[in-house]
């Protein structure tokens, strides 16, 4: 191959990924969601006791620390749904059939890759929507994947959840499957799961499937070192939050004085993060008008993660029209990976 030939075919690849990749950037197709998130963090700020959505957990800085999380030993929850996912992918291919890929929160899409090599496997690969806010996360693991996955049509959704399911682009495929791995269910309270709910059955149609990943109840000597690493990696995504409003609402929070603290409430089930003030301190967020006084040793709750009984989680999902058709765990009942069938409410 001469040096043109070799210039040209790059040229052509290049030109092919391009065609095959779509971005939708929906938060800055629209500032409601600025100013709905602005909102939240003066309610959360102004609450007895303080509170910030995990929302903000994830700019550019915040994906990478989580995944980088995901890769520690203490961590159990993504190898463990990793070893799920690697021993049922193909059956969860063969049961969908042709299905396109909604993944939400999709990150880097390390594990969404098992899921594909089955659906390609199988001849099915076709489009894949991945669901993010972080708008550098997704274009950089789409990049990546349509250079493995020489036939995958990607359109990636940069936006929160509800505006992404709201505006989901007509299928390519004859079905959908929407995924929400990683347990990040546990990141909602009950009500506000209902309403996540909701919005899964609005965006499927009769017969279309939901694959719902969930850590499951457990001692608390599992779960506490999975959220107070030794290395330190979670408390500094606890504290890039900080970060993340002092860039994006011109904020002075002296991250210095702020420690990462966690703990599994074993009453609700739930570990609770929290950023705790190390002294007596004064915050403020310019461009919110917002001024915030801390005491010493008072807490923001940036995160729950609530861990869940496999029987009461299905009966919630039957009741929303969400049937579970197929449930894996792993030997030790640490996880659970449901396949539900939307059969209407």
């Amino acid at each position: 191959m001469t040096i043109s030939q070799a210039v040209n075919s790059k040229v052509t690849s290049l030109n092919n990924l391009e065609e095959r990749l779509q971005i939708q950037r929906l938060v800055e197709a629209t500032k409601v969601v600025t100013s709905t998130a602005g909102r939240d963090v003066v309610k959360g700020l102004t609450h007895n006791p303080k509170y910030l959505p995990p929302y903000y957990f994830y700019d550019d800085q915040g994906s990478d620390l989580f995944e980088q999380i995901c890769d520690l030993p203490e961590y159990y929850l993504t190898r463990t749904e990793t070893a799920i996912l690697q021993q049922y992918a193909g059956e969860i291919a063969q049961i969908t059939g042709a299905c396109e890929l909604v993944e939400l929160g999709s990150g880097s899409s390390t594990k969404t890759r098992i899921l594909l090599d089955a659906y390609q496997k199988l001849g099915y690969l076709q489009c894949y929507l991945p669901i993010d806010v972080s708008a550098g996360m997704l274009e950089n693991s789409a990049r990546k994947l349509l250079q493995e996955y020489p036939s995958l049509q990607v359109h990636a959704l940069a936006g929160t959840y509800e505006m992404a399911l709201a505006q989901l682009p007509l299928k390519q495929s004859p079905s959908r499957m929407i995924g929400f791995i990683g347990s990040s269910l546990g990141n909602m309270a009950t009500q506000e799961c209902e309403a996540f709910f909701s919005q899964i059955t609005n965006a499927l149609q009769v017969g279309e499937y939901f694959l719902l990943g969930i850590d499951l109840q457990k001692p608390k000597e599992i779960l506490e070192p999975a959220y107070n690493d030794r290395q330190g990696v979670t408390a500094a995504f606890n504290i890039n939050m900080l970060e993340h409003l002092n860039r994006r609402f011109e904020g002075n929070f002296d991250t210095t004085q702020f420690e990462h603290w966690a703990f599994y409430n074993e009453t609700a089930h739930q570990i609770e993060m929290h950023l705790r003030s190390m002294r007596s301190q004064t915050v403020q967020l310019k461009s919110l008008n917002l001024t915030v006084n801390f005491a010493p040793g008072e807490t923001i709750l940036t995160e729950i993660s609530r861990k869940f009984n496999l029987n009461t989680i299905k009966q919630q999902l039957q009741s929303r029209g969400l049937v579970p058709i197929q449930t894996w765990t792993d030997t030790n009942q640490w996880f659970g990976l449901l396949l539900c069938q939307f059969q209407s409410t």
